[in-house]
């Protein structure tokens, strides 16, 4: 292997027109205030470069080739060569074997000592290659836990000795679990997926086998897992002592929560079991980020022109602002965001919620206990004795809840929730619907936001085609074709074979202006309410994502799912 010149990273920068020389000074004088940090790292937090700029660059003035780990395709075998502990401490990740050479990814490729050791562990000739160190890492978390993966379904297809169905409930009646692998298999999966960015996962009992399915992007993927039956109560039952829930209880549904952290995040879960002919199914919801700052707004997808009309609401001293939508539409996230924007030393917030998903420093968050009389109703009347200035109820599900709410928006509270309706006019019309007089909805709701997640295409492989069939224009509001995207058929390694990379959300807002208070008091319809909210300048969701179709981010099948309706 060639010896590498030892050449500072701003100087190869600079020669390479990434920054400028002022730039540099500016990176030198912040790397001397701080502790020991590589400048790499300094220019990168003062965001003076990207990543794989600064990857680029290197590999231009040091002649060390640039590997785009995420769409390579990778040796197990190479992969194996480093152990995993090794890989993370050094941050090097070793991809192909090439007659005895091993290839290795490294984001220091002047650091000839890691290649030294490298050499010594693995015995091979090491080449080194320039990679960001996010690439690096997401290859790590990749590739090591696919390989733990296998090796713990070895161990439990090489377990002969499998106790029969009465030891096995004595055992997990006793709260003893001594297969090793399963307690590896179910940490194994839960690590998977949080890597993969999995909300959900599915453990399903069927007469020959045991499903496990991870919802990725909106979607439910099932995972190459075959599990044998015989283990599928040995992986309920530790699921089940993970989340302090009953093991010896198998004919009721149940509920738990357990957290651990994963690559440094702490990860909050919910558990929720149900019997089923073949064995109880166990869903595993992933609440990620649990103490982390929540998003702001306009990292949820919010549009300049929406943002706005959100804004108008925010600023209101007091009434009601509702998000409404589907489950899994990001209505709580949106909430959350909501809350921190809304966040001051000089306001008192507090929430009710059931469950609370996401702890936010500086906010009083209350769990519902419904067993112990702790409603939504209950836990709104005693929190309006707290003095609050805002107040976050997690959900709107009955007339009393309701009403309560409007009362505490009109006695001069800021209150935020969120309701199960379609459209934003259709949740004034099912809050007189749940027995609040159309005179308090009026006077209280200063804003609504619908809103649903739409899945963006993979912009690796995504085709562009002409739109002609009338039906799909028809939707589009549009009669001329139009040249819009689609996934490719069976999608690229940058989207996992999927043809979508990545969600955002959509939303239709409307304002409370006058005239539209003056509907609501008259008792309108759903329709008349949209299409004054319309005139005064609301996009509906399906406006906003008929944009986003003709921009080529998502297809008409998303259209499709997120605005048809009969």
């Amino acid at each position: 292997m060639a010896i590498i010149k030892n050449v500072p990273i701003g100087t190869i920068l600079v020669e390479n027109g990434f920054i400028s020389e002022a730039q540099l000074n500016e990176a030198l004088q912040t790397q001397r205030a701080s502790d020991g940090k590589m400048l790499g790292d300094v220019m990168l937090e003062m965001g003076l470069v990207s990543e794989t700029q600064l990857a680029q660059a290197l590999s231009i003035r040091l002649k060390v080739p640039f590997i785009d780990l995420s769409s390579r395709k990778i040796s197990t075998e190479a992969v194996a060569k480093i152990p995993e502990e090794i890989a993370r401490d050094k941050t090097v990740f070793a991809f192909e074997i090439n007659h005895n050479r091993l290839m290795v990814a490294t984001n220091d490729p002047v650091n000839f000592y890691i290649f030294e050791d490298l050499k010594v562990t693995t015995g091979m000739e090491i080449v080194p290659q320039i990679s960001t160190k996010t690439m690096i890492e997401a290859a790590i978390n990749k590739y090591y836990s696919s390989q733990a993966m296998d090796s713990t379904m070895n161990e439990l297809e090489n377990e002969n000795n499998v106790e029969d169905e009465l030891d096995l409930e004595k055992a997990e009646s006793e709260g003893r679990i001594d297969n090793a692998p399963i307690v590896k298999l179910v940490n194994m999966m839960v690590e998977t997926a949080f890597r993969t960015q999995c909300t959900d996962i599915h453990i399903e009992a069927f007469k020959d086998r045991t499903r496990i399915r991870f919802r990725i992007d909106g979607e439910l993927v099932e995972q190459e897992m075959k599990i044998p039956p015989t283990f599928h109560n040995s992986i309920i039952t530790r699921i089940k002592i993970l989340a302090g829930m009953n093991i010896a209880e198998k004919r009721i549904p149940l509920d738990g929560r357990f957290g651990t952290r994963i690559d440094g995040v702490n990860l909050d879960m919910r558990v929720s079991t149900i019997p089923c002919v073949y064995g109880e199914k166990c869903v595993i919801r992933l609440l990620s980020t649990a103490d982390d700052k929540a998003r702001k707004i306009t990292d949820l997808g919010m549009t300049q022109y929406n943002y706005e009309m959100f804004e108008q609401i925010i600023r209101c001293p007091n009434g009601v602002m509702l998000v409404t939508g589907p489950t899994g539409s990001g209505k709580s996230t949106t909430l959350y965001a909501t809350l921190g924007e809304l966040s001051k030393p000089n306001v008192n917030i507090v929430t009710v919620e059931d469950p609370v998903e996401k702890k936010i420093d500086g906010i009083n968050q209350c769990q519902i206990n419904a067993k112990a009389g702790m409603t939504f109703a209950a836990a709104l009347r005693s929190i309006l004795r707290q003095d609050p200035d805002i107040i976050m109820v997690g959900e709107i599900r009955d007339g009393e809840t309701a009403d309560i709410a409007i009362r505490a928006a009109i006695t001069g509270h800021f209150v935020l929730s969120t309701l199960h309706t379609n459209d934003a006019a259709g949740t004034v019309v099912r809050l007189v619907d749940m027995g609040v007089a159309p005179y308090m909805v009026a006077s209280s709701v200063v804003g609504i936001v619908a809103q649903r997640l739409v899945k963006l295409l993979c912009q690796e492989c995504k085709e562009t085609y002409v739109l002609e069939t009338p039906e799909d224009l028809k939707l589009m509001n549009r009669t001329d074709p139009a040249e819009i995207c689609r996934p490719h058929p069976g999608g690229c390694r940058h989207c996992h074979n999927t043809g979508y990379a990545g969600r955002t959300a959509i939303h239709e807002i409307i304002v409370s202006t006058p005239d539209i208070k003056e509907l609501i008091s008259s008792g309108a319809t759903a329709e008349e309410i949209g299409a004054q909210a319309t005139k005064n300048g609301t996009l509906l969701l399906r406006d906003n994502v008929t944009k986003m179709v003709l921009a080529g981010k998502t297809s008409m099948d998303e259209l499709v799912k997120a605005t048809y309706t009969v």
